[in-house]
Parts: C-alpha cells; sequence; structure tokens
C-alpha cells in the first residue's frame, strides 16, 4: 500500500483514553497506559488508534469541553509522554490520529474568558454573543443536545452566548476570520508534531445560520424523546459554509502528505456525501457513515442499506463503516453475543475503511451503571431516557487480575460484570473467543488485498443471508453471512465453488447450509 493510501486499507481502532490503560493507580486511564497496551493492539492486527480527546479540559463533558489545543490534559500525561506514545506507535507500524474538538471550547479557554470580559473585547467575536429575544429571554428556540435552552445568559454583558452541547462548552464563531486562522494553526501543529490525522467532532455543527432564524418545529416528537429533538436542527447544523471550512482543513492535511481527516457527521446520506467536496474542493476523506449502528439488523435491510450507501458515493469518495463509538450502545447489547460476531465479520468485510471501538472485539456489552456512580452530564441532565453513554466507556478488561488489569486504583466507572473471563489474555488463549475472530479477520484482510481495497458486488440472497463478493483483479472473495437465529441453505455460486473456507463466525464448514449466526468467508 502506497504512502497517501495507507488509509483506505486500514482498520482504525477508537481508544476512550479514561478506560483504556492506567498507569499510575488513579482509575483513570493515560497515556503511559496506552503506550504500555500497544503490543497488545499490535498482536491484534489494527493498523491505526485514535484516540478520544487529551487535550486539557475541566472535564464537564469528558474531555470534549477543550481549554488548550496544543497542550495534554494533566491527568493523562504530559507532552513528553504524548511524544513518546506517537514515536513507539510508529516504530510498530501503526499511525495516530488524534480526536479534534473545533466546535466548542471550555468555557475556561483563555479565549472564552476574553470574550466574556466585556462586549468590546477584541475575541468576544470569537464566540456566539446574541442580544435577548425583543421580548426577553433567549433569542431564538434553538435547543441544547444535551437538553434545555442552547443559549446562556451572561448577566455581566447582558446577552446570550450560544452552546449546542453544555453550558461549559461555548459554540465557537468559525465565522470570524481571525478565530478560523487560530484554529486551522491548531491543526498544523499536531501535523508538525507527526500526528497522522484527526477524527473531527461534530463537524456539521460547525456554521450556524447567519441570521438565527428559529429552528421549524417538530411535529412527530413524542414524551420520552430527547428534549433537542423538539425541534429540527435545520438552522443550527449543516450550513452550505462548513464545507468551506472543511475544505481549508483538508488543503492544510495535504499540505503534510499522508495524512487522513476523518468528519463525525450524523446526517441522511445523501447530505452526509456533500462532506467528501469535489474534485476542486475536497472535504473530508471520510465522513463518518454510522448507518449500522442504528440499522435495522435483518438481511434485506442491511443488504438495501449497502447496496444505497455504494450507490451515492461520489466519483473517488471511499466507504467506511462503523460499528459503535463512545456515544452510542454496544454492539454486543444491539445484536447479542452470537449476532456480534456476524457482526464483527461484516465489519471487516465490506468496502471501505473500518472503524472498530475498543472492547468490541472481546464483546463488552453495555454496563449497568449504578445510581451513585453514573458520571455523564448526558444522563444527569436527562436521564431514564437512554441517552446516557458511561454503559458504553467503560474500563477495558486485559487479564483475570485485580480490575481486569486495568488499574491498580479504584476504576472511574466499573468494569462489565463477566471481566475475570471476558479479558483479553482469556480470549487469546481460547480459539473460538471474539478476539481471536477478529484478530484472524484482521489477518484475512492484510493477507488479502480484495478484501481490504477490491470492489463490492452484491449477490442476491433470500430469507436472513446476506452474501457478497469483494474482487480485485483476478482475485475473489465470497462473504456469506446468516443474520438469523436458524440454520438457512445458500447455493454457492458457480464461479466460488472452487474457493475454499478461511474463516468462520461459529466454527462451521458446509456455507451451502448455515447454521445459526453462522459466517464464512471463502477465498
Amino acid at each position: 500500500m502506497t504512502a497517501q493510501i495507507w488509509w483506505k486499507s486500514a482498520t482504525i481502532y477508537q481508544i476512550y483514553p479514561r478506560s483504556f490503560q492506567d498507569s499510575n493507580g488513579d482509575g483513570i486511564g493515560d497515556l503511559k497506559g496506552i503506550e504500555q497496551r500497544l503490543p497488545e493492539l499490535a498482536d491484534l492486527g489494527i493498523d491505526a488508534i485514535w484516540i478520544s480527546p487529551i487535550f486539557p479540559s475541566p472535564q464537564a463533558d469528558f474531555g470534549y469541553d477543550v481549554a488548550d489545543y496544543c497542550g495534554i490534559e494533566p491527568q493523562f500525561g504530559a507532552l513528553e509522554d504524548f511524544d513518546a506514545l506517537l514515536a513507539a506507535a510508529h516504530a510498530r507500524g501503526l499511525k495516530l490520529l488524534l480526536d479534534l474538538v473545533p466546535n466548542h471550547s471550555s468555557d475556561q479557554h483563555p479565549w472564552f474568558l476574553e470574550s466574556r470580559a466585556s462586549r468590546d473585547n477584541p475575541k468576544r467575536d470569537w464566540y456566539i454573543w446574541r442580544d435577548p429575544a425583543p421580548n426577553g429571554g433567549p433569542p431564538n428556540n434553538w435547543i441544547s443536545d444535551f437538553g434545555g435552552s442552547a443559549w446562556e445568559y451572561d448577566e455581566a454583558s447582558g446577552q446570550y452566548y450560544y452552546h449546542a452541547f453544555l453550558k461549559e462548552q461555548p459554540d465557537l464563531n468559525w465565522r470570524n476570520p481571525e478565530l478560523r486562522a487560530a484554529m486551522l494553526d491548531v491543526l498544523r501543529f499536531w501535523f508538525a508534531r507527526g500526528v497522522d490525522g484527526f477524527r473531527i467532532d461534530v463537524l456539521w455543527h460547525m456554521v450556524k445560520h447567519a441570521d438565527f432564524p428559529d429552528n421549524p418545529a417538530n411535529d412527530a416528537w413524542q414524551e420520552g424523546e430527547p428534549e433537542y429533538t423538539t425541534v429540527h436542527q435545520l438552522h443550527s447544523t449543516d450550513q452550505p459554509e462548513v464545507h468551506d471550512v472543511a475544505a481549508e482543513m483538508r488543503a492544510i492535511a495535504d499540505d503534510y502528505g499522508a495524512r487522513v481527516l476523518i468528519g463525525e457527521i450524523y446526517l441522511p446520506v445523501p447530505r452526509l456525501m456533500t462532506y467528501y467536496g469535489n474534485e476542486d474542493r475536497p472535504g473530508v476523506h471520510l465522513p463518518f457513515n454510522f448507518q449500522l449502528i442504528g440499522a435495522e439488523w435483518n438481511a434485506r435491510s442491511l443488504g438495501a442499506l449497502i447496496d444505497d450507501y455504494e450507490g451515492a458515493l461520489p466519483g473517488g469518495g471511499w466507504p467506511n463503516w462503523v460499528l459503535g463509538n463512545h456515544d452510542r450502545p454496544r454492539i454486543a447489547t444491539r445484536v447479542g453475543a452470537f449476532q456480534a460476531r456476524i457482526a464483527m465479520m461484516l465489519l471487516l468485510t465490506l468496502r471501505g475503511t473500518p472503524t472498530l471501538y475498543y472492547g468490541d472485539e472481546l464483546g463488552i456489552a453495555d454496563v449497568d451503571i449504578p445510581p451513585h456512580r453514573i458520571q455523564d452530564p448526558r444522563e444527569i441532565n436527562e436521564p431514564g431516557i437512554g441517552m446516557g453513554r458511561d454503559p458504553v466507556r467503560t474500563p477495558m478488561a486485559w487479564d483475570a487480575s485485580a480490575n481486569g488489569g486495568f488499574t491498580a486504583g479504584d476504576p472511574w466507572l466499573p468494569l462489565h460484570d463477566d471481566w475475570p473471563s471476558r479479558n483479553v489474555a482469556a480470549q487469546r488463549d481460547d480459539p473460538r473467543s471474539m478476539w481471536r475472530l477478529t484478530r484472524h479477520l484482521l489477518a484475512l484482510r492484510h493477507a488479502h488485498p480484495a478484501l481490504a481495497l477490491g470492489d463490492y458486488h452484491a449477490i442476491e440472497c433470500s430469507g436472513d443471508v446476506l452474501a457478497y463478493e469483494r474482487r480485485l483483479g483476478d482475485a475473489r472473495m465470497l462473504i456469506v453471512l446468516n443474520l438469523g437465529d436458524r440454520p438457512q441453505a445458500f447455493s454457492i455460486p458457480e464461479w466460488a465453488e472452487g474457493l475454499a473456507v478461511v474463516a468462520s463466525a461459529q466454527g462451521g464448514d458446509d456455507p451451502a447450509i448455515l447454521g445459526p449466526d453462522e459466517g464464512y468467508i471463502l477465498a
């Protein structure tokens, strides 16, 4: 693979740093801990790590409230620890991506402290300030994603500032050229340090309608749904000017060579595709494709979803797939332990760049968090409606020692109950484990360019079977998956009759009769 397209054939592994490995006994993961576990990651076979935010932060939203874009949060270490981690990752052939949070900062960032100081401060316009509505109250009806008005009143200046998330996370004003230049310099700082790319947080939120009109009401909203869905975010997100920002970021990335930009964007596929940009003005390399996270888990729905996504890609646009992340329920909870194996096989055999969330290679499910241990402000603000994220952010289990080898102290969140058996060391020794299946699938991606880079061709099926071909030149591979819990017959295409089974989800050997929750790769 050439340096220019390393990210096309790579598997990206997301690390939530608070929960990966603690090196100093404070119960919170850190950079030295990540470096300590690089051998296990290399053994698994991933190609790149993406680390959720590690910048200095008051931790109101666990790092997504940044107080300094060019430093390291002391809980995680120091800049020297980051440099050591980066060098160690590169020495093992692993790429490293950071999580950039450009939509909003912390309310403790020096920029915001200046902006808040007075109406005539030079940095006032670096954030979004508005006068109260004519009859008093917030300037419009925009709702924070974490509940309540998205506007916070500042008594001293008599204006409101906008925050799409917590009030401790004021939104930056990307229409201000000085702010824009300062934030783009952040990319240059980390690229010059050797970082291989960025995941860009809530990219579609970054520019708002210049006139701040009310968002239209969502007449389909029902009690028990998140408050922010009471309106359609028509004017507060996905504005045309955001593509200029993405293009500027892309130009900087391209200046540094083989780097990648991945945009977090929760939008319908047609709007998602616009974030690739065009040939004259390219956008991010990979607008995150989250469809598998919320998909109906059946063969026909998934087949149509894949076909529609493939058909919507613009010329030169490279696909990508995601099964889970730090904000959404884990795959093992959504589809069950047996189908989680099929899901892993799907993720690692579809055309495009896959992103694997830490712990999914063990089949960890969402963890029940006792009320007195809840940390997530989203759950605290809107309790009991299923928006809490703590259950998917719990510590990694490495072995059967205390706290799964994660920490010598008290872990900041509880581990999954079955950590004494569901850990890396135990699953490495079990040929039937989820970890061993994941490692085998990753090895196949490295051994067979058709899996990593080949074309995708759907194969017509019925019932619970989803099947497709991956083809590169003369190399052809067949993937057959049973999305159900009953045996399924499958007619092997004539061209594939000479192929051999190189992987199975449940240990079977006959792709013509798929057992329940079974899947095969033939090569």
